[in-house]
């Protein structure tokens, strides 16, 4: 009895300091989100440059998530969540460092990206090998409730810290997490890994295209699209010949589970592409602070995550995936409509739209998850949902990458729309437009296919 009461003990204080390490991990991906206007002033860049501080986050965490969810068959999780932990800190002293050169900062976030990655790729696996069976669910929800609270305060806490003191701060708080570093590694197991070969060259090929692409859709030369189409197709040629290739291949073969990976990743990097552009109207047309546009705009959307997410998996259990799936996307238009057409009216309307948006969000989310996983066997799934996340926090680096982008082209300020009459304010609500059309078509794709596989 003694020796069961210390292992719970030992469980939940692992729980305890992996949750912390987790807040940390996920505040650092919104926090930044709101000072991209605060970024474009301080350097003089366009949004199409401002936004890839975000955008190199994004996507080195994809590649990450992908990358340590691979080595972790070679390699034990202590060794990975420390270099992990170690690469993340060296991109937020790097930030620091290097706050004054734009270069560096880019360079800074891709670090904190491929370093931040390793949680979330090692967290559900860790769990499940610490915590017994019976606990599990306890601390997956744990996990679930950090996760939403620390997308909720982060752009809170980054918009104080950049109207307050300076954005360049906002590197410093990740170096906080690597005091639970300590406390997480003793409560973790030493393992032994089996040796197996890497395939570094899928890595590297799949890595490379995925940059070029994300540059074609901010700078618009066909040159990067050219090159990065070939790496693809170099990449395809690669994964037939190799005997353990990066990217699994019947992964591939499986039409309903790609329609909803691919489903999953335009319908989150439509709405990852919507969230960076609104601090840029809310500066633009309300002339709002950065603390304000934090704790006024963004916060309560994100608050309403936790609030829809729980309500999603109970709704989707009862009522089926294409009712959560349409109720979410109406949610989602809606939150669109009202800054399409009210875009310049009250920044209330926005934070609305906000709660809204985030809200639909959390039942298409939690669809996606479900509609996805049940396409996979389980001996498939570790492997299929590892890469429905890749794909989804690709897109979402991508959508970001691709409005700021959008953002500084002249035909977008073309007043379009009647109800709006501030200047200012067209090309946002003209943005709109473009959102509402590749949510549609993401809609359509999943709802089509849904039926199709139900008859």
């Amino acid at each position: 009895m003694q020796v069961l009461h210390q292992n719970e003990v030992h469980a939940s204080r692992f729980i305890l300091w992996l949750s912390i390490l987790t807040f940390f991990s996920v505040m650092n991906e919104t926090m930044f989100n709101v000072s991209l206007p605060d970024i474009a002033a301080y350097f003089d860049i366009a949004p199409s440059a401002a936004n890839w501080t975000n955008t190199c986050f994004s996507l080195s965490f994809a590649i990450g998530i992908a990358v340590y969810g691979k080595i972790s068959e070679h390699t034990g999780m202590k060794k990975l969540l420390l270099l992990g932990m170690l690469i993340y800190g060296f991109g937020s002293i790097a930030g620091l460092l290097c706050h004054t050169w734009y270069p560096g900062v880019l360079i800074a976030r891709f670090f904190q990206g491929a370093g931040a990655s390793a949680v979330p790729s090692l967290i559900m696996v860790i769990i499940v090998k610490i915590v017994e069976p019976g606990k599990q669910g306890k601390a997956f929800g744990l996990i679930g409730s950090v996760v939403a609270f620390g997308e909720g305060i982060g752009p809170v806490i980054g918009g104080a810290i950049s109207d307050y003191i300076h954005w360049s701060l906002l590197f410093a708080l990740p170096l906080l997490s690597l005091l639970t570093l300590p406390f997480v590694l003793r409560t973790l197991p030493d393992e032994t890994s089996e040796k197996k070969s890497f395939d570094i060259t899928g890595a590297i090929l799949l890595s490379v295209g995925i940059l070029l692409f994300a540059l074609f859709t901010t700078l618009y030369h066909w040159l990067y699209l050219s090159a990065s189409l070939f790496l693809f197709g170099l990449l395809a040629l690669h994964i037939r010949r190799q005997q353990a290739p990066f990217l699994e291949p019947f992964l591939f073969r499986k039409k309903r589970y790609i329609t909803g990976v691919l489903t999953g990743a335009l319908l989150l990097g439509t709405i990852a592409g919507f969230f960076s552009m609104v601090p840029y109207l809310m500066r633009a047309v309300y002339h709002m602070p950065t603390s304000l546009i934090g704790s006024a705009i963004l916060f309560p959307g994100t608050l309403s995550v936790i609030l829809f997410g729980i309500l999603g998996g109970t709704l989707a259990d009862r009522r089926g995936h294409i009712a959560v799936m349409l109720s979410g996307l109406g949610m989602i238009f809606a939150g669109f409509l009202i800054v399409l057409f009210y875009t310049d009216r009250a920044p209330w309307l926005i934070t609305g739209s906000m709660i809204l948006t985030f809200g639909g969000l959390s039942f298409v989310k939690t669809v996606i998850s479900a509609s996805v996983a049940k396409t996979l066997e389980p001996d498939e799934a570790g492997s299929g949902m590892g890469m429905l996340n890749f794909a989804c926090f690709l897109a979402e680096g991508i959508g970001i990458a691709g409005v700021g982008g959008l953002l500084t082209k002249p035909w977008l300020n073309s007043p379009l729309n009647t109800t709006v009459t501030s200047q200012a304010a067209e090309i946002y609500s003209n943005m709109m437009l473009i959102f509402i059309a590749f949510m549609t078509f993401g809609g359509l794709l999943f709802t089509l296919s849904y039926k199709r596989n139900r008859q």
